[in-house]
This record gives structure tokens, C-alpha cells and sequence, in this order.
């Protein structure tokens, strides 16, 4: 359904923002906890290089902020509409699903920082190692 090609492969699927061939970090498992963070330096594929400059990833925070926030917001909607909580009660159900998702939403939002700078070039291949 979600082709090569679109940004969302790229991000649902862990790869290469330039070639959607290599995988973006070491580990498929993101519940691993002691390698799900480990970022692989380069595309096995294309060459294309992940860190293009020191701290490029700390602007992934903010993109990292915004998703605990929506998921902070859905869970106390959910908790209020659904389970009749009071704003006071539906603070631990918020900070449970908070803790629970960190692996998730630490991985994709570097996937998706990455890829608001890097557009798909269909035959990139490592003699084609441009950044954009």
C-alpha cells in the first residue's frame, strides 16, 4: 500500500531517506532497549552519511515533543470520554503510555527529522553519494 518512493515508507519502514534500500538504524527491534538507539553512520546502500553535521539530530527533539504531546492529548481524551476520569486521575494513565512509547517515539522522530531534509533520488547508488 505505502509505495517506495513517499516519505512514509521511509519513515514506517526504517530506511534510507535518499534510497529506501539501507536500513537507517542498527536494530529492527525497537524494544531492544540497549541498541534501539544506535544509528547506523551511513546508508549501506547509496553512501548517503546520517549525521550531515554535529547535533543535527538535536532538532529531531522538537519533532520528538510534538508526537508526546499528541499522544499525551489521544491518551486524555481516551481516559476522560471513554473511562470517565477526572483531569487529576487521567495524569497516570498519560505518563504510563508516555514511558511505554519512548522507543517509538525517540526512533521516529529522528526518521522523520532526517527526512524533512533529504528527498528520494530513485537510482542513488554509492558512486551517487550527494546530499542534499
Amino acid at each position: 500500500m505505502i509505495k517506495k518512493g513517499s516519505k512514509l515508507y521511509s519513515i514506517l519502514f526504517n530506511k534510507c531517506p535518499q534510497c529506501h534500500e539501507g536500513d537507517f538504524m542498527n536494530e529492527k527491534n525497537m524494544f531492544k532497549l540497549h541498541k534501539a538507539f544506535k544509528m547506523n553512520e551511513k546508508c549501506a546502500h547509496c553512501g548517503l552519511k546520517y549525521m550531515m553535521e554535529p547535533s543535527f539530530f538535536y532538532g529531531a527533539m522538537y519533532v520528538n515533543y510534538a508526537l508526546t504531546v499528541g499522544l499525551a492529548i489521544i491518551t486524555f481524551v481516551i481516559a476522560t470520554l471513554f473511562f470517565d476520569m477526572t483531569m487529576l486521575e487521567s495524569f497516570f494513565p498519560i505518563v504510563v503510555v508516555l514511558i511505554l512509547t519512548i522507543p517509538i517515539t525517540i526512533r521516529l522522530s529522528r526518521i522523520i527529522w532526517i527526512n524533512i531534509f533529504v528527498k528520494y533520488k530513485p537510482n542513488s547508488t554509492k558512486l551517487n553519494t550527494s546530499e542534499t
